[in-house]
């Protein structure tokens, strides 16, 4: 039966409370990290070493592609993990998943460091109550990928594709990511936007009037109804564009700044 706006049943949702001498929160998504991107992964690096926030949250697609937490074993992601634990000894750092990084698991969590959130998580900090989601779930226009999204996400389709030899997990996602239509299906059609009305009710019914999400790679701020507000996260590509921005939330309210870096002499 076809998807309609507004159709679908308010997901449960995890909540994360601010502790009240926290002054910042900052938020990204979309970085992609892989060895093909050396001066993303790099500007990366260094905000998780030099932000002056007290926790920083991935909201998904962290990484090109995680088929699984052996990845650790081999040494970009076991250089990614060792930056996060080192950021993490330091600030809170906080993880959901994301389509391209959508097995990432417990051992992923603990030799990293990060707070694992579901998806959608209801942020409570200073009073404002934000809501944070990937964003990939609520693009219900785009039919492939919500059909792809669902299959993969399931229990019994997680444990056969984990349970082959990494090799072919790797070998099977790279095959998808050739492949036209089925890459379309794994990472979404790029023409979809999250539906209004579908975002609108999850926030209304979690007590929420700002969305924070990613995976649309389109930044901005936009209304969404009145009372209702929504500020899409950017991605990063320092590597081919010029493309690297943090949303930092305060007691003030959102900012869009620069990821940090070491302190000029």
């Amino acid at each position: 039966m076809p998807v309609r706006s507004g159709s679908l049943p308010l997901p449960a949702f995890f909540e994360m409370a601010v502790p009240g001498e926290w002054r910042a929160i900052d938020f990204i998504s979309d970085l992609h990290l892989c060895e093909a991107m050396p001066r993303t992964t790099a500007a990366w690096a260094a905000h998780l070493r030099h932000t002056p926030a007290d926790c920083v949250v991935m909201l998904g697609d962290l990484f090109e592609l995680w088929v699984g937490d052996e990845l650790i074993d081999r040494p970009f992601e076991a250089a990614c993990v060792a930056t996060m634990a080192e950021a993490a000894s330091h600030r809170e750092l906080a993880f959901m998943v994301g389509n391209r990084d959508f097995l990432a698991g417990p051992r992923l969590w603990r030799e990293a460091g990060l707070r694992a959130l579901p998806d959608p998580t209801l942020l409570d900090a200073w009073g404002q109550r934000v809501l944070l989601s990937h964003g990939d779930a609520l693009c219900l226009d785009d039919k492939p990928y919500q059909t792809f999204r669902a299959e993969v996400r399931s229990e019994s389709w997680r444990e056969g594709f984990l349970a082959r030899p990494l090799a072919e997990r790797l070998r099977i996602a790279a095959d998808i990511r050739q492949a036209s239509r089925t890459r379309r299906e794994f990472d979404g059609d790029s023409a979809a936007d999250v539906d209004t009305a579908e975002a609108v009710k999850w926030m209304h019914g979690m007590g929420a009037r700002e969305l924070v999400h990613g995976h649309t790679h389109r930044p901005g701020s936009q209304s969404m109804a009145p009372g209702y507000k929504r500020h899409v996260l950017s991605d990063w590509d320092l590597d081919q564009g010029q493309r690297a921005e943090v949303l930092r939330l305060t007691r003030d309210g959102f900012e869009r700044v620069a990821p940090a870096g070491p302190a000029q002499p």
